[in-house]
């Protein structure tokens, strides 16, 4: 039997430009850090839940950005979420969060929902 090992930071990158957004976020919603998870949802699995939060989760990892955020990672979806990188984007008018997780094996046409 193989054990994988993995640090927090091979867990989820946070691009820069997301660091900045959350961080715009954050002082806008008065929290201290971003909670990263995943809920059963849509017709394929899962969902993404990004939220403002105080305090992190019982069990959760913390990842503290280069620019003062803090991410607490659920760690009951660390290997769904292994590798996962968040960036966010402009494209004309519209902005967007853009999460790229090489674990997805299928998702739904709406792209509400993915299964791992």
């Amino acid at each position: 039997m193989t054990v994988q090992s993995f640090t927090v930071s091979d867990v989820l990158t946070v691009t820069d430009t997301a660091a900045e957004h959350f961080a715009k976020v954050l002082v806008k919603s008065g929290k201290h850090a971003i909670r990263v998870t995943l809920k059963e949802a849509g017709c394929t699995g899962f969902k993404y839940v990004m939220e403002e939060v105080d305090e992190p989760a019982q069990g959760d990892i913390e990842k503290p950005l280069l620019n003062g955020v803090l991410v607490y990672i659920d760690s009951d979806h660390v290997g769904a979420l292994q590798g996962t990188v968040i960036d966010f984007t402009t494209q004309g008018v519209n902005k967007n969060l853009v999460i790229n997780n090489p674990n997805v094996k299928d998702a739904c046409g709406c792209g509400e929902s993915f299964s791992v």
